[in-house]
């Protein structure tokens, strides 16, 4: 939505370095603004362009934050894959310590 909005500002700005004279034809159109109408129309384009960088960043931050959380998330599964793995070797150590002395007494 952020990129839609930042083109159509983009484009209106174009639009009006575009044309030469006072009158732009739009959509088949012919407008004749005068300057008031025109301070509007570029204070309309510049409030329509920020809000669409506005919304870019928006979206940057919370991409960013989702990608901390997740690379947190991955951190903490494999530390605990480790714990996991170091008590199954330490179960296998006493597992295979007792079935030997069971066969040594046996």
């Amino acid at each position: 939505m952020g990129l839609l909005l930042v083109i159509l500002g983009a484009g209106a700005a174009i639009l009006v370095l575009a044309e030469e004279g006072t009158s732009y034809n739009l959509f088949g159109y012919t407008f004749q603004p005068n300057h008031v109408e025109m301070f509007l129309a570029g204070a309309a384009a510049a409030a329509v362009l920020l809000l669409g960088l506005w919304l870019i960043a928006l979206g940057s931050r919370r991409s960013a934050r989702h990608r901390r959380a997740l690379r947190g998330a991955r951190a903490d599964a494999s530390h605990r894959v480790a714990e996991l793995e170091s008590e199954k070797r330490r179960l296998q150590e006493k597992l295979e310590k007792e079935h030997a002395a069971n066969q040594r007494t046996a």
